[in-house]
């Protein structure tokens, strides 16, 4: 068995491929569905943000597995497939790990430490066993991913002073112009949009935000309390050419600002769009400036160069954690054979005892010595096995299983010992 990773993310692949390939819940249910029916599949997930489109899968076979992937990806997104396969990044069994703690982690982010990646990817997880399209293989990799990112989160300063891609586009918006006091329009009640609030009114902007549902604009502005207001999305059109400065984060899959919308104005202003699919379908000049997700590198290139010490340490651990996660699946396989032989073992000196004592080889008042005797000697005998198997790589535990099933003749009821000791 293998672990598999299919990957999209701003570091191979730009937004305008990223937004084709978003998908919403019911479509992304519909994609793990169709890899799934796939014989050699036994599980998949998918990580669907602003900055990547990844598929994880557990499979039984490597073979052909990226081309079907590619293939389902392509028929649902409505994208060239060989598009895909050029732009795509591929990952393999410890790679796959090592790319999964590396995403948990954020260090595979567009902004080194930013904290929503692990709630993102718990919540791909939670969908996916939601609607029984992973299982326990998954379930394993991605817990102890979250075990990995907490590791790095107490042992480095990697998310200290926590970024986001929210809190890197109000950076950005704060060269351009004076924040205190400036009225600022938020398009969107979501998580980006909040985020993107509370930074602004951090650096004393004064908020107003429109969203389709008022109601839960409404909301968000008391949980935001003072200097934040809310407006009617009708009345969009109106703000978008009296104000300066906006931020976008809905969940459009089309563009809600486009040029028809913009009258022609005196003042320089400015759009940031950090939304995926973008917000915006507008064109460039010198009083309409737009920024999305993509445009925000040179900030995140100084992000990370502040990082860049904190970052080396994070991926040391990233790469001790990887070969642990494996050490761990090579005892969840083989633990159940040592229990197995050791079971067998203390049966026979029991059985043979047994027959030592009716056939008055021994005394009945020497069982009790005998039996610790026997005992101690089937523990001596199966010590090296028991350490050597161990010692066995993960590649290699299915044949090792199978191999002593049939020199040792053991149950095939013994490997199926439920594991209670989850991550």
């Amino acid at each position: 068995m293998h672990y598999f990773c299919l990957s999209f993310t701003h570091k191979n692949t730009g937004i305008a491929l990223r937004e084709r390939l978003s998908l919403d819940e019911s479509r992304q249910k519909e994609l793990l569905r169709l890899i799934n029916a796939n014989s050699f599949v036994e599980e998949s997930l998918m990580i669907s943000t602003c900055n990547r489109v990844e598929i994880f899968a557990f499979v039984e076979s490597l073979e052909d597995i990226c081309e079907y992937t590619v293939s389902c990806l392509a028929v649902l997104c409505e994208v060239d497939k060989e598009i895909l396969l050029q732009q795509a990044d591929v990952f393999e069994d410890s790679g796959v790990i090592h790319h999964l703690f590396s995403v948990a982690s954020s260090l595979d982010s567009l902004v080194i430490g930013e904290t929503q990646i692990a709630g993102q990817l718990k919540n791909a997880l939670n969908f996916s066993l939601k609607h029984g399209l992973c299982g326990i293989n998954l379930q394993r990799a991605v817990n102890f991913a979250f075990k990995c990112a907490a590791r790095i989160r107490n042992e480095t300063q990697i998310s200290k002073n926590p970024i986001s891609v929210a809190s890197v586009a109000v950076s950005k918006a704060k060269e351009l112009v004076n924040l205190e006091g400036k009225e600022v329009v938020v398009i969107g009640a979501g998580e980006m949009s909040e985020l993107a609030c509370k930074h602004l009114l951090a650096n004393k902007a004064r908020i107003i935000i429109i969203n389709r549902s008022i109601e839960r604009a409404k909301e968000l502005c008391e949980e935001l309390g003072q200097d934040v207001s809310c407006a009617e999305f009708s009345k969009l059109s109106h703000y978008i050419n009296n104000y300066e400065l906006f931020f976008s984060a809905t969940n459009s899959k089309e563009a809600i600002i486009n040029d028809e919308m913009l009258a022609r104005r005196e003042f320089t202003r400015y759009f940031f769009d950090i939304a995926v699919p973008r917000d915006l379908d507008l064109r460039e000049s010198e009083l309409v400036r737009v920024f999305t997700v993509d445009d925000l590198e040179e900030v995140v290139r100084k992000n990370l160069a502040l990082r860049e010490h904190q970052a080396q340490r994070a991926y040391s651990i990233i790469s001790a954690m990887t070969s642990e996660f494996f050490r761990y699946l090579n005892d969840l396989a083989l633990s159940p054979i040592i229990k197995a032989l050791r079971l067998q073992a203390r049966d026979c000196a029991e059985i043979e005892l047994e027959k030592a004592l009716k056939k008055g080889y021994l005394k009945h008042s020497d069982k009790e010595e005998a039996k610790k005797l026997i005992h101690q000697v089937f523990k001596a005998f199966l010590h090296a096995p028991t350490v050597n198997l161990r010692q066995v790589q993960n590649d290699q535990s299915e044949n090792i299983i199978n191999s002593m099933r049939y020199v040792f003749n053991l149950e095939e009821d013994n490997f199926n010992i439920k594991d209670t000791n989850e991550i």
